[in-house]
């Protein structure tokens, strides 16, 4: 099932400024990866303006829970956290039923996949994955362990920061992300290659989560606040009427 397109559906156009070159050599994978030719840009379509439509009844009671939801014996091994935020298009408003899909490294840094040969133990009790929709609000919050940080064959000795993927959907396509959130306070993030190929000192700051006190669990768990930005719809920047301010201004 998908999400019916609206009139004037369209999402704003990506700003390019706001993210990394493809071919970044610091980067070394990037330079497999990345295209060499210049991008088309085509009008967006049905297939970019619509997107599947999830329901709660579709997700596990404790897809959102990563600290249970492959437990087998016991309970997984680290620090106890507690995720939360919104989900917001860059206008501002927030995107209801956005499914949030994470994954992670367990406490000793080591993923569950074949191909990680890690020296980190693996944790029997730590799939290291997790779901879950946004209400109303845009809001979402999931319990996880801390994942620890890795060495990674990119320079003889770079280590990755402490981390956390992420794969959201929204209410098209075109609007779909892929990121990843890192941990204040972490001081591999300055030296990460990952993270040195951002334009700017903000968009730096954009993924990495800040503890929110408010947030704890007590004698439990730390708790950390990741909002999310998404494309807008272009529909909503404008309005049939000029609004006027209390003082008889206008806007």
């Amino acid at each position: 099932m998908s999400r019916s397109p609206a009139p004037d559906a369209e999402f704003l156009m990506r700003d390019t400024t706001s993210h990394p070159p493809a071919y970044t050599p610091a980067y070394k994978t990037s330079v497999l990866r990345s295209p060499r030719l210049s991008l088309i840009s085509l009008q967006q379509s049905l297939s970019e303006v619509t997107a599947p439509v999830f329901r709660a009844d579709e997700l596990g009671p404790k897809d959102n829970d990563l600290i249970l939801n492959y437990a087998k014996d016991g309970l997984p091994v680290g620090e106890r956290i507690v995720v939360h935020g919104y989900v917001h298009d860059q206008l501002g408003q927030p995107v209801k039923n956005a499914l949030v899909e994470v994954w992670q490294c367990n406490a000793s840094g080591r993923y569950r996949h074949k191909k990680d040969q890690y020296i980190g133990a693996l944790d029997p009790n730590f799939g290291g994955c997790g779901r879950m929709l946004t209400d109303e609000n845009g809001y979402y919050a999931y319990r996880t362990i801390k994942p620890g940080p890795y060495p990674w064959r990119n320079r003889v000795n770079d280590w990755r920061p402490a981390h956390i993927h992420y794969a959201i959907s929204g209410d098209g396509w075109v609007q779909r992300l892929i990121t990843q959130m890192y941990f204040e306070g972490d001081p591999l993030i300055r030296s990460c290659p990952i993270l040195g190929v951002a334009p700017s000192e903000e968009q730096v700051r954009g993924l990495i989560a800040l503890q929110d006190i408010g947030a704890f669990v007590q004698l439990d768990s730390r708790a950390y606040r990741f909002d999310i930005v998404l494309r807008g719809h272009r529909a909503t920047l404008f309005e049939n009427h000029v609004q006027k301010t209390p003082e008889g201004g206008l806007q």
